[in-house]
């Protein structure tokens, strides 16, 4: 078995099935899927350099309306719901912060 390293302290897994269904609603313009928008945030760096990963997965069972559930691997027992038009800019920084 090979290994790769990456700089990750923890991963961000955004639901990909609830991303489709909203058909964007976030960043600049509220075109961007979740995933993407965070991505492009500054703080958290890019691919296996950043600080935390952003992974846009298959349904993670929890399906809210008219929004996207996140979780993030440091807090598993804290699942996310962002609607549409919330600070994408606010929640890259929480997960950029370290976890207390």
């Amino acid at each position: 078995m090979k290994r790769a390293r990456a700089g990750w302290n923890g991963a961000v897994l955004v639901c990909g099935k609830c991303s489709r269904k909203l058909d964007g609603g976030f960043g600049a313009k509220g075109r961007s899927r979740l995933a993407k928008a965070l991505r492009q945030c500054a703080g958290l760096g890019k691919g296996r350099k950043a600080s935390v990963g952003v992974i846009e997965t298959k349904c993670l069972g929890l399906c809210p309306k008219h929004a996207v559930t996140v979780v993030d691997t440091r807090r598993p027992g804290e699942w996310l719901v962002v609607e549409p038009g919330e600070d994408v800019a606010a929640l890259a920084a929480r997960f950029a912060s370290p976890v207390r």
